[in-house]
C-alpha cells in the first residue's frame, strides 16, 4: 500500500512538472469580434482560430451571424470550406440555385468561385471557414436585402 501511494505521488509531481506553459492555446468557442459592416448586412462576429500562419498556409475563421444577416458576393484565391457547426445557413454559388446547409453540413467552395453565404432569415448560423492564406477575400457585389428577401422566400420550407 506504502508503495502505491509513494507511487501515485511519484507519477503526480512528474505530471505536474511536465506541463508546458509556453503553450499557446486559444478556443473557437469564444465569438470573437463584432465586424464592421463593410461587406455584409445584419450582424457578424470574428474568430480568427488560426490566421496568416506561414507554416500551415491557411486560415481558420469562425463566423457568426444573427437571423437575416448575409455576406456580399465574393470570391477567394483558394478553394474554401465552411463546417456548419451551429443553425442555418444560405449559400448560392453564382449560376446555381441556392441551398439551406444546416448544423453539420460542410461545403467546398472551389478557387475563384464567386458565391455567398449568411444565416437564414429566421436562425443564426455559426460556421468554421478554412481557406489557405496569402490572397484577400475579392468582393464582388452587394446581395441586397431584397435579393435576400426573395432567396428566403424560395427556400421557405426546406
Amino acid at each position: 500500500m506504502k508503495k502505491s501511494i509513494f507511487l501515485l505521488l511519484i507519477l503526480t509531481s512528474l505530471s505536474v512538472f511536465s506541463q508546458n506553459s509556453n503553450y499557446k492555446v486559444s478556443s473557437y468557442l469564444t465569438d470573437g469580434t463584432k465586424a464592421p459592416n463593410t461587406h455584409y448586412i445584419g450582424e457578424a462576429w470574428l474568430n480568427a482560430i488560426i490566421h496568416d500562419d506561414e507554416e500551415l498556409g491557411y486560415n481558420i475563421t469562425k463566423a457568426t451571424f444573427k437571423a437575416n444577416s448575409t455576406l456580399n458576393w465574393h470570391k477567394h484565391g483558394t478553394a474554401q470550406v465552411l463546417i456548419i457547426v451551429d443553425g442555418e445557413a444560405y449559400y448560392q454559388e453564382k449560376g446555381t440555385a441556392p441551398v439551406i446547409l444546416k448544423k453539420g453540413d460542410v461545403i467546398k467552395c472551389e478557387k475563384d468561385i464567386e458565391h455567398w453565404h449568411s444565416s437564414t432569415k429566421f436562425s443564426d448560423v455559426t460556421y468554421l471557414a478554412l481557406y489557405g492564406g496569402g490572397q484577400p477575400t475579392s468582393w464582388t457585389e452587394v446581395v441586397t436585402q431584397e435579393y435576400y428577401d426573395e432567396v428566403a422566400e424560395k427556400l421557405k420550407g426546406n
